[in-house]
């Protein structure tokens, strides 16, 4: 048998583990299909996520084992370096951006000792109402599969396995381990699964598969998702593992149904389970060498690359770390609203500020379940702030819970800043035994975030408010009778020095929303994590707000900025299997700015049910004052098809398509054209 070594070719590495599995009794193989022994190691540790935890391998055969740790907002061992959230990562719009921390998520992997990365979490927002909607990066396919990509590139440049989760339909948090998602075969195909085929695509190592059932299988037990379309259609040659914790209901449903490894224990996956399916007849040993060859494959896919660099304690949180943090938090502020240019705000003009809410003075970086990192020290906004300013402005605090002398100091201050929204308590993964998290019970703010807000805005006309949270939050109660609305997101350990860089126009906000904020919750999808079915249909977010008629407050793309832009004099080319479009974008304001320009196709005139029309591309873009540039962006042809169920296959119609380019997704935000097919 030849050597495991550095830089061993794909059939080499086949080749090896072909040879293993010849030699391999079946307790070995069955041992590469669990966490077998994670959970002692999280009992051990009074925790989870308080190291990387090693399953699978072999040590007679030198085959290391994988070593999972969690994500997305960056690695949850402590000290790692804290992120915003996946969600304010996506309003960045800015995948080369995602791709750097994904490198950095690499790096503190590594340094950490860890091989396996489970935290690139591309599931669909379908609803705000989801606890977990911090954790993806929003409401379109498109935006997610990118951003997803992204992740997985930067955090396997360092040869630690991503896994891209939870494969699929999971959009429900409290009842993920019963729910039954019944949809059509377009809606599957459309709108929940591309964001999976392009990580895929990207070649993302591994696949977590979701709790809940799809037309009444789990998905760990799906062989239509697992096998038919994962591994035989989408030719993935990595290897699927259960999302923690009775992913796997049946042995021989989960060997069946595709599932490669149980985790993190061997519940279902056991030797003795396994071994008794086998002499039944119930499973074939090629199923067994089929999981147990991924797995094995994987590892060393990984672990014989040449490392690009040595991985030192040194990298955890440090410095360097810290400002792509920043950038990142700063990148992802989106401005919602700005009357009479209120913002930003000029130190020379101000002599008193207040700062008003509980959520300005303690460490919020989203919930608390398998993607938290714990981190010591947090800049706040209220820490932030006092930062910057130091001490040339009088600077006032108060929590908002006394709403008498939240009113008499409102009025005696130059500018007010509201800080509400959500924590951990409201929104996150749901843990029966912890009781915090899960889905929200309502999109607005809580009453006394309502009232804090109202009661400065009576006696402050120049007063902010700064939400924070991982989803949409209504605010037709109280928007109106503000000036300055800011989503600030969960936004990690930089996240209060970001918005300080905002507020006082260091940094000019360029942040997009990567959902629709409803003015009504009633014209979302119907949502009730207390049913044991539900029907996820094939219209959500903005195409079910656009194919209605529904008028959002704020729209999927929405952000403002401190400069304007100019779009004009947009054209499109068809060459070869590519559309290719290009207009002129110019700075027509007096700051520099970055703007996310956005690239819809229009179906109008489809021959079937399809939506107004689609995100298919996007590309962020620097200017200084009056520069004027051309930007170009290029939708492949095969991201106009439709899938056709009676064929089984994807169909590009040939008819007349619109393009549309611009700042949002709203109509009067864009820019129009069209070609024919």
């Amino acid at each position: 048998m030849n050597e495991i070594k550095k830089g061993m070719t794909d059939k080499e590495i086949v080749d090896y583990v072909n040879n293993v599995l010849e030699q391999m009794s079946l307790k070995e193989k069955v041992f590469q299909m669990s966490g077998n022994g994670l959970i002692a190691k999280v009992i051990k540790d009074r925790g989870f996520g308080k190291r990387a935890y090693d399953a699978a391998g072999s040590e007679k055969f030198k085959i290391p084992p994988f070593k999972f740790t969690d994500g997305p907002r960056g690695v949850i061992i402590p000290g790692s370096t804290c992120f915003p959230v996946s969600m304010a990562r996506a309003a960045s719009w800015d995948v080369d951006l995602e791709q750097r921390v994904g490198d950095v998520i690499g790096k503190e992997v590594r340094a950490h000792g860890g091989n396996l990365f489970g935290g690139i979490c591309i599931n669909l927002l379908r609803h705000p109402s989801w606890g977990r909607a911090q954790e993806t990066y929003g409401e379109d396919a498109f935006l997610l599969g990118e951003f997803g990509a992204a992740l997985t590139r930067g955090v396997q440049k360092h040869n630690v396995m991503a896994t891209a989760k939870h494969y699929v339909a999971n959009s429900i948090e409290e009842s993920r381990f019963i729910v039954n998602v019944k949809l059509d075969e377009r809606t599957l195909r459309e709108v929940y699964l591309p964001q999976f085929k392009r990580c895929v695509e990207e070649g993302c190592a591994t696949i977590m598969s979701a709790y809940n059932k799809v037309r009444g299988k789990y998905c760990g037990h799906n062989d239509y998702l697992l096998r038919d379309i994962l591994k035989n259609e989408w030719n993935f040659q990595g290897f699927v593992h259960s999302d923690w914790m009775n992913g796997v209901k049946d042995t021989v449903a989960g060997v069946t149904g595709g599932l490669d490894v149980e985790m993190p224990r061997a519940k279902y996956f056991s030797f003795k389970k396994i071994k008794r399916a086998l002499q039944e007849g119930k499973i074939s040993e090629d199923m067994i060498d089929e999981s147990a060859g991924r797995v094995m494959k994987t590892i060393l896919k990984f672990v014989t690359r040449e490392d690009p660099q040595i991985y030192n304690g040194d990298l955890i949180g440090c410095n360097e770390h810290h400002q792509i943090a920043l950038e990142t938090a700063e990148k992802s502020i989106v401005l919602l609203k700005n009357e009479k240019d209120i913002l930003p705000l000029k130190k020379d003009q101000i002599n008193k500020l207040a700062i008003y809410g509980k959520y300005a003075k303690i460490k919020n970086t989203g919930d608390r379940g398998s993607s938290n990192v714990s981190v010591k020290k947090v800049f706040t906004p209220l820490k932030g702030i006092q930062n910057y300013l130091g001490n040339s402005i009088d600077l006032i605090y108060n929590d908002g819970t006394d709403i008498a002398k939240v009113k008499s100091t409102a009025k005696e201050v130059d500018v007010a800043i509201i800080v509400v929204g959500l924590n951990y308590k409201d929104e996150g993964e749901y843990i029966k035994e912890f009781k915090t998290g899960g889905d929200r019970e309502i999109l607005s703010l809580h009453t006394e975030d309502i009232e804090l807000i109202k009661a400065v805005a009576t006696e402050n006309q120049n007063c902010i408010v700064v939400l924070i949270g991982g989803s949409a939050i209504t605010m037709e109660e109280w928007k109106d009778q503000v000036p300055a609305i800011i989503m600030a997101w969960y936004s990690g350990v930089e996240g209060g020095n970001a918005l300080a860089n905002i507020i006082f126009g260091d940094v000019n906000p360029s942040g997009k929303l990567p959902f629709t904020i409803p003015k009504d919750p009633k014209n979302l999808p119907f949502f009730d994590n207390s049913v044991d079915e539900i029907e996820y249909k094939y219209y959500h977010g903005y195409t079910l707000f656009e194919k209605e008629g529904y008028d959002p407050a704020f729209a999927f793309g929405y952000g403002l900025s401190y400069t304007t832009f100019k779009y004009e004099n947009l054209r499109v080319e068809l060459k070869d299997d590519k559309v290719i479009a290009t207009l002129d974008l110019q700075n027509t304001g007096k700051v520099a700015g970055e703007e996310v320009v956005q690239l819809y196709i229009g179906f109008e005139n489809s021959h079937i049910d399809r939506p107004v029309k689609l995100l298919r591309g996007f590309s962020r873009v620097f200017l200084e004052p009056n520069v004027l540039k051309n930007v170009k962006i290029v939708v492949p042809r095969k991201n106009l098809a439709w899938y056709n169920p009676k064929s089984k296959s994807w169909e590009i119609e040939q008819i007349e398509y619109t393009v549309y380019v611009g700042k949002s997704s709203k109509t009067e935000d864009l820019l129009t054209t069209q070609f024919t097919l």
